[in-house]
């Protein structure tokens, strides 16, 4: 009689793991005094806190739980490097009078854990994957991974069935592996409700593996663990042990927690000892809170965002198979191999306008706020779409995946990725530069910033500009502070002859050369009989102090903004030299509608006297709301995307100073 051994996936271990069910001796704690008590809570405080801040360790994470049902009254849930370090946690807590009220009811020992059933999974196993790459950042998440910021949680453990009739163990590789698959893909519609993490224990633990998942809302952790009942994988190879669920809360708390008061979470407050010890992410940087808008969304991604091996989900986790390497939810959160943005992509302001010239824009291709990658390449688009077409379809799989397309503008092939929060685009971004050819871009929010609660912050500049800012924006035009650069205009018009208007703008230019100089050019009006000097500065109080030797170039005749009325705008674009007459041409067309709308004074195109590509429009109105009807207008609307063809940048809208 002969055997055959079946093959085992290659497995890579991280961080090892304590779940530790308290019940508390109600009984005792009612009858002990009230300085025993204090005393107990001082120190339980003490602990927890130090727990959750990973004062103890270099690395690691850690959570209270309150317990809910017959099973147990506190979990704590603790991630360090070594069982050591588990083992001094354990033993620390027994030391304090807290613990002297409390009985363990149960506990699992094991450790995070990934494996290779795909061949880039065992690439990363076996050292052969750059480690840069979106897939090796994703493995490194699972194996050193952030505890979420959602409300519930729910641990249970469970087998592999090795039964007769349903041997797991006596699978096929390949068998095993697209069961995996399969499971998964159950999961993935779960995206962004459910966080997963999973565990190894065999050797460890009385049960093969533990699932740890957090929600929101419990009744989808119900929900995707009801419907995997029916998958195969769990309805014949699938043992479960017993369920705990509980509520995260503060430990700040735990008076609440002894006293039956209602309890708050660790994010509840900014400066919440939760955050202490973590490490900065994007999010941090972009929005200025502990954790951005989605929280730690490391594990919100195909294994372990809660679902796509859920319950079977043990060491044989499918994540990594080739064709679906991007985990876009997992956002880092290792200390030791946190990630950063790779050097290649830069954070930027007014991407609205970056995305615009990839022919991307808000309300067709996305909605308000956004995280946007973008990058300009010379590959050519229908290849790269190619390739790009079996990433943007497993990203359609995460609830934070907003968009990824190719698009051919203006001749140049872009690829946009378009994302809810800044830690999904995060890790997007390594498996898109992982594509040829896609090394360097730019990334940042489209729309206005927030504050931290959320809603939309005060833009920067006066307040008169602030809805016209935001028009502008969202036709994808610069249009100064929050959208774009700090660039602020100075503009005189005059009545000289361009010669000596063109010495002068020279002397200017010269004097005043510095970091706080943008550009000082001559604009002429071939149809009226004034030239306008524009100058742009990276600030206004260096635009104010450049006012007065502006105002002293000869002939001057008003100051752009002075009078009654809604002061003059500047509007500036280059214009690719073969379309200049179009532009030219269309710009008529436009002003015979300006000329009969209400309000509308007077417009006047303007060309730089050195460059006939670059040209200044300037527009008189009655007041502000007149200006904004006209941006409003679909004429308006039409004029921006036919622009978009003809010109060679981003079209700029520049405030006076």
């Amino acid at each position: 009689m002969t055997t055959e051994r079946r093959d085992a996936p290659p497995t890579a271990e991280g961080w090892y793991v304590l779940h530790d069910v308290r019940t508390i001796d109600w009984a005792g704690w009612a009858e002990a005094s009230q300085r025993t008590r204090d005393r107990a809570i001082e120190e339980g405080i003490e602990f927890l806190q130090s727990a959750t801040a990973v004062e103890d360790a270099d690395e690691g994470d850690s959570m209270v739980v309150s317990m809910l049902g017959h099973k147990g009254d506190l979990m704590l849930v603790h991630m360090r490097s070594t069982l050591a370090d588990i083992d001094e946690l354990e033993r620390r807590f027994e030391r304090t009078a807290l613990a002297s009220f409390t009985e363990r009811d149960r506990s699992f020992v094991s450790v995070t854990e990934a494996s290779g059933y795909s061949e880039r999974g065992r690439e990363f196993i076996e050292g052969d994957l750059d480690d840069d790459s979106g897939l090796a950042r994703y493995m490194r998440s699972r194996l050193y991974p952030e505890i979420p910021e959602k409300e519930h949680v729910c641990f249970y453990p469970m087998d592999k069935r090795r039964d007769p009739e349903y041997n797991w163990y006596d699978l096929p590789f390949e068998e095993r592996a697209e069961h995996m698959d399969a499971h998964g893909d159950i999961g993935r519609e779960y995206a962004g409700k459910v966080t997963q993490m999973i565990t190894g224990a065999i050797g460890i633990d009385d049960w093969e593996w533990g699932v740890t998942l957090y929600a929101d809302d419990m009744t989808d952790v119900k929900d995707l663990l009801y419907e995997m009942r029916f998958d195969p994988s769990s309805s014949k190879f699938a043992e479960f042990g017993p369920f705990w669920i509980g509520r995260r809360f503060d430990p700040a708390d735990l008076d609440a927690l002894l006293a039956g008061e209602p309890l708050s979470t660790p994010w509840d407050d900014a400066d919440s000892a939760q955050s202490d010890n973590r490490p900065a992410t994007p999010e941090d940087a972009v929005d200025g809170d502990s954790h951005g808008e989605g929280g730690h969304p490391h594990g919100e991604s195909r294994d372990t965002h809660g679902a796509s091996d859920s319950e079977d989900s043990s060491g044989d986790t499918h994540g990594e198979d080739d064709a679906g390497d991007s985990h876009p939810d997992t956002g880092g959160g290792r200390p030791a191999t946190t990630d950063s943005w790779s050097d290649g992509i830069a954070e930027v302001d007014g991407m609205s306008a970056r995305l615009g010239k990839a022919g991307f824009y808000d309300g067709e291709d996305y909605t308000g706020r956004t995280y946007a990658l973008a990058f300009e390449t010379d590959r050519d688009a229908a290849d790269l779409a190619d390739e790009v077409e079996g990433l943007a379809s497993n990203f359609d799989h995460y609830d934070t995946h907003v968009t990824t397309a190719v698009r051919a503008s203006g001749g140049d092939t872009y690829l946009v990725s378009l994302w809810a929060t800044a830690d999904a685009a995060q890790t997007a971004s390594g498996f898109l530069t992982d594509l040829d050819g896609i090394d360097t871009g730019a990334r940042g929010w489209t729309g206005d910033p927030q504050d931290e609660a959320g809603d939309a912050a005060t833009p920067t500049g006066t307040d008169e500009n602030d809805d016209i800012r935001s028009q502008l924006a969202d036709q994808d035009i610069y249009a100064g502070q929050p959208h774009g650069e700090d660039v602020y205009a100075l503009v005189v018009y005059s009545e000289a002859d361009l010669d000596r208007l063109r010495s002068a703008v020279e002397d200017l230019r010269a004097s005043f050369e510095g970091d706080d100089h943008v550009k000082t050019a001559l604009y002429d009006d071939p149809d009226g009989e004034v030239a306008a000097v524009v100058s742009l500065w990276a600030n206004e109080s260096a635009a104010q102090h450049a006012s007065d030797d502006l105002e002293s170039v000869p002939g001057v005749v008003r100051k752009a903004g002075e009078g009654d009325g809604f002061g003059t705008m500047g509007m500036f674009y280059t214009v690719k030299p073969d379309h200049r007459e179009d532009f030219v041409e269309t710009f008529g067309t436009v002003g015979d509608l300006l000329a009969t709308m209400d309000g509308h004074r007077e417009s006047a195109l303007l060309v730089n006297d050195a460059d006939e590509n670059d040209m200044f429009i300037a527009s008189q109105w009655d007041s502000r709301e007149d200006a904004m009807t006209f941006f409003r207008s679909d004429d308006f609307r039409e004029t921006v995307q036919w622009g978009r063809e003809v010109l060679a940048d981003t079209p700029r809208h520049v405030f006076l100073a």
